[in-house]
């Protein structure tokens, strides 16, 4: 039957019976027996009468409900329970707050149809009865949502009911994770998630660097809820988890105190308590009795304690001095503040008995709540709201017939639509939960709490919400206000601790045979135990001493029963990993497969694997070194160039510079000569084309480079000392199949094993005398040519035979010698910053002399090559001396063509390529009278003969002949001498030529003629 309807035939016919209940009910203690009838009708909080007032109380209430009646022809009541723990006074308050909410949202819309009815009943914080309290109100009053209930454990019960019978379950308090509307539809949180702030709590551990926090939680559904949320947050900013703190909210004050001690003897000082304030009061309180509360501790509180902080006892506050909490940042607005003393007000008149009356973020989502409900069921009004009696397969008799609300599934979809500014700000459900925005930060501080910042999920920490905000992702502690930290300290803690009751650290040092200066470790028969020294244990020992705190601990050798090697290194550090040593100290190297599954700190030597060969007997007096300097590449490359730069310029010069002119074997000995006379710039020839001037520049600086290169290594070679390896490289090594040594325990045999040697060539040596040994010995003699090792054993192995033996090759990377630590250790960042100071100062110099001496090898910290200069150095400077010749090269052969293209054009079309390449080849070999040079020599011979009083005729066809000849083809004189016209001929390609001139020079033999006429 519809409630409403229901509810009629009570009012027009069962008013006695009626009667007898609301006495009943009056009579009784419990704060669930008085439901409300209305919105604005306050419950009954003082039940007890005299007995002989009932009869006038039954009068009165049938007259009012009489009066009822007639108002439920315009309106329709809309059932709604309440499930609330009314023993607490957070439940009165949100009581009083959706009273408020219904007055005013009735109040603001008269019009409406609907009025939500409020049925309330106490759970008792207790999840059965809560159960039983929801199934009387989803059968018997016939509600159609549930507000509440006020746990999460009461939640996730009711939830399921709730879902059985489609009524909505409406929270405004229930934030444990493990509650979604995924695995319960009908379950709406109007109120944030508890995994909505681990965000900003780990914002807050990043900010000041903590590596390790411990989560501190209840053993119940909200404080479990948290903890995967958390420690995912944690580890996305590669924060530890090493611990996690469950207390169960019935613990006795014993059982508390056992679990804080617990907390005292660990390293971290981070807590993260997440609890509800009956246990956290508590637990407080026991943390400040036992000295928990004091300078280095970290104690970060999340909402479920943060918010209700202003209705803490005065000493649990003074015990929760310099603790930082986050909780929802609601925005104050008019609306707001006039609803904080409105509320104020009300709430005193009804609970005048409570002494705390302060506003928090749960009374704000309960008005909102309300308001949401609503205006969720004015949208389903009309819709027939009567339960189908379906049986529900539940094995609890008084449940059987619990019935499916029809309405259910459209007011859940409208609950989950409902959007409106709220109190608490927007309200709005994305996935069936309101969604969190800003959190803000405070720090308790004396008798209450003060803001430092807040966090957002685009801009991170920020001191204030009105400075202006960027994209840009903030956790930097100075996004804080100052902050009192336990202990009334304004120094940030570190976030760890060495407990006074914690045991010595256990450090591993390694059992090894040679190398003894880096660790050695003696078993001392006298006393039983292990004398451990060496230049490691001497730098641990000053890392040590520099922390600002003490730490104590002991050597423990890495070695069997009969004091020898346990195991290799990978060995020795993976026993951290098993957490049978807590530091490995010694000639570790940082490597990355080792760093997989521990921490190292920096480094405290050079890093680097190299090699070490012997050196050769020094050259110096060989007979051929004068050519070591230049590489064979380089030497045919410069002879190349010489013999084509030498062949440019001729080309260039031939034609115009008798120099470059006579007999084929004196021109061909002419480019040798001037090219190779360059080299020592004693060339003589003048150069008269400008091309030739121009490479003849680049030439020569080319050659002054080359000569004082070649000097300066010749010297080197002949006054310094060269320590030469017999191997320079390792493909050297891998192609002449020669063995290879690494020290018996060390890394480098995986390196060498990459490097392509086989098993077979590599040999082990454990000391510097047995490294010595094999190198001498070489591969021939059962030894090694080359051996590979660290930088630090090979400096120290040099040191001793520095002149027999070289570091060659290149130098393989890694980090040298580093203190192993577990992963995620504390002291990790203290004894790196402890290993910075010691090696920046002078006690590192200090050791490094006890231990290594001054021996400084030369040449042993540096790469020894051939010393040959090759090609590589020089391909510049011949690329630019090559582009310079052949482009004039080729500028001189296009305009030769040019110019005697005629010549070309004339020769007989019946000639052969060949013959008329011969044509132009003799073409070339002639003179060039045009020239200026040319020129010049036949005005100096006209000026001879005027001068010698010789009358001035024009030179004889033979003698122009003769000059046009020229003197390199033949000395015969091959052009015509007759007056006739001469045929051209491929012979004789310029006898027209000739003939033109000569009968020229009969008509004008009486006329002067300057040399162009002459011979042009």
């Amino acid at each position: 039957m519809h409630p409403s309807s229901s509810r009629m035939a009570l009012l027009q016919g069962t008013q006695p019976r009626l009667a007898g209940k609301v006495a009943a009910w009056l009579s009784c203690k419990q704060p669930w027996c008085t439901p409300g009838v209305r919105a604005n009708v306050r419950r009954e909080r003082n039940p007890m009468f005299p007995q002989f007032f009932l009869p006038l109380i039954t009068k009165a209430i049938s007259l009012f409900l009489g009066d009822l009646t007639a108002a439920q022809s315009t309106t329709i009541p809309f059932d709604v329970g309440v499930i609330l723990d009314y023993n607490t006074g957070d439940a009165k308050k949100c009581n009083t707050s959706m009273s408020m909410a219904l007055d005013d949202f009735y109040a603001r819309n008269s019009s409406y149809k609907t009025r939500l009815v409020l049925h309330i009943r106490d759970s008792q914080q207790d999840i059965v009865n809560a159960a039983f309290m929801a199934i009387d109100l989803i059968e018997n009053v016939q509600v159609q949502a549930i507000i509440g209930p006020e746990t999460s454990g009461e939640a996730n019960f009711i939830a399921d009911l709730g879902g059985k019978a489609q009524v909505p379950i409406v929270s405004f308090s229930a934030t444990s994770p493990s509650l979604s509307s995924v695995l319960s539809p009908f379950f709406i949180r109007t109120a944030y998630n508890d995994s909505a702030q681990v965000k900003a709590i780990a914002a807050i551990v990043q900010a000041f660097g903590w590596r390790e926090a411990v989560p501190v939680y209840e053993d119940t559904n909200y404080g479990n809820g948290i903890v995967p949320y958390l420690i995912d947050a944690f580890q996305a900013i590669n924060t530890r988890v090493p611990y996690r703190s469950v207390i169960s909210p019935n613990a006795s004050d014993d059982e508390i105190l056992e679990e804080l001690y617990k907390l005292m003897t660990m390293q971290t000082r981070v807590f993260i308590v997440h609890m509800l304030p009956t246990l956290g009061s508590r637990l407080f309180l026991k943390a400040k009795e036992i000295g928990m509360m004091t300078e280095g501790y970290v104690w970060i509180i999340t909402d479920g304690l943060t918010n209700f902080l202003s209705s803490m006892d005065p000493s649990v506050i003074n015990s929760m001095e310099g603790v930082l909490g986050v909780r929802p940042h609601v925005r104050r607005s008019k609306k707001l503040q006039s609803f904080e003393v409105s509320w104020k007000r009300r709430f005193i008149q009804e609970n005048p008995d409570m002494e705390n009356s302060d506003l928090d973020i749960y009374v704000l989502w309960a008005y909102d709540t309300a308001w949401a409900l609503a205006m969720a069921a004015e949208k389903v009004a009309g819709v027939n709201s009567s339960s189908q009696q379906h049986k529900l397969s539940l094995n609890i008799s008084s449940v059987e017939s619990l019935q499916v609300s029809k309405i259910g599934l459209e007011l859940r979809q409208e609950i989950l639509n409902t959007q409106f500014e709220g109190l608490s700000g927007e309200f709005k459900l994305v996935d069936g939960q309101l969604q969190s925005s800003i959190f803000r930060i405070v720090n308790v501080v004396g008798s209450g709490e003060k803001d430092i910042g807040f966090w957002t999920p685009m801009n991170g920490i920020f001191r204030s919400l009105n400075v202006n905000m960027t994209e840009t992702y903030s956790s930097l502690k100075d996004g804080l206000r100052t902050i009192i930290w336990p202990g009334d300290s304004t120094t940030v803690p570190k976030g760890w601790e060495i407990p006074t009751n914690e045991k010595k650290l256990k450090v591993g040092v390694p059992v090894k045979d040679g190398f003894t200066d880096f660790v050695n470790v003696q078993w001392d028969n006298t006393s039983n135990s292990y004398r451990v020294t060496g230049y490691c244990i001497d730098v641990f020992d000053a890392v040590m001493g520099t922390l600002p705190y003490s730490v104590p601990y002991e050597y423990i050798p890495f070695a069997k029963a009969d004091h020898t090697s346990a195991g290799t290194y990978d060995d020795m550090v993976y026993q951290v990993y098993l957490q049978k040593y807590d530091v490995v100290v010694g000639d570790t190297t940082i490597i990355a497969n080792r760093s997989l599954y521990v921490d190292f700190t920096l480094p405290y030597t050079g890093s680097g694997v190299s090699m070490v060969a012997p050196i050769k007997v020094d050259n110096r007096k060989n007979a051929w070194i004068f050519l070591k300097p230049l590489s064979l590449d380089l030497w045919l490359t410069t002879a190349a160039f010489f013999v084509f730069t030498g062949f440019v310029i001729w080309v260039l010069e031939h034609r115009i510079n008798e120099d470059f002119r006579g007999p084929r074997q004196h021109q061909v000995g002419m480019i040798f000569w001037f090219s190779f006379s360059t080299m020592v710039f004693s060339h003589k020839e003048k150069v008269v084309s400008n091309l030739a001037r121009f490479i003849l520049i680049i030439w020569l600086f080319v050659v002054l480079i080359l000569t004082s290169s070649y000097t300066a290594s010749l010297t080197s070679l002949l006054t310094v000392q060269q320590l030469q390896p017999t191997v320079t490289d390792v493909q050297e090594l891998l192609q002449n199949g020669e063995n290879v040594g690494y020290q018996e325990g060390s890394f480098v045999f995986g390196l060498l094993k990459q490097m392509k040697f086989q098993d077979s060539k590599l040999k082990v040596y454990t000391s510097e005398d047995t490294l010595n040994e094999g190198l001498s010995k070489g591969t021939a003699n059962g030894g090694f040519a080359a051996a590979f090792d660290e930088i630090p054993y090979l400096n120290l192995f040099l040191s001793k035979y520095c002149s027999k033996y070289t570091m060659v090759g290149p130098t393989y990377k890694t980090d040298g010698f580093g203190f192993v630590f577990p992963r995620g250790s504390s002291l990790v960042g203290d004894v790196s910053r402890a290993v910075l100071n010691v090696t920046e100062g002078d006690e590192m110099i200090r050791i490094e002399k006890m231990w290594f001496g001054d021996a400084n090898c030369p040449g042993s910290s540096t790469t020894v090559s051939s010393g040959s200069l090759t090609i590589k150095s020089f391909w510049g400077l011949f690329l630019i001396t090559g582009f310079a010749s052949f482009s004039a090269f080729l500028a001189f052969l296009i305009q030769f063509i040019w110019t005697h293209k005629h010549i070309w054009r004339n020769i007989d079309p019946k000639a052969t390529l060949w013959e008329r390449i011969v044509i132009m080849a003799e073409q070339f070999d002639r003179k060039d009278f045009t020239c200026f040079t040319f020129r010049n020599q036949e005005l100096g011979r006209q000026n001879t003969i005027d001068a010698t009083g010789v009358a001035s005729v024009p030179m004889s066809p033979t003698i122009i002949s003769q000059h046009t000849t020229g003197n390199f083809v033949s000395y015969d004189d091959q052009a015509t001498t007759s007056t006739g016209t001469s045929h051209p001929s491929p012979s004789n390609p310029i006898s027209e030529e000739i003939s033109t001139t000569i009968e020229l020079s009969n008509h004008e033999i009486m006329r002067p003629r300057s040399a162009e006429e002459t011979y042009g």
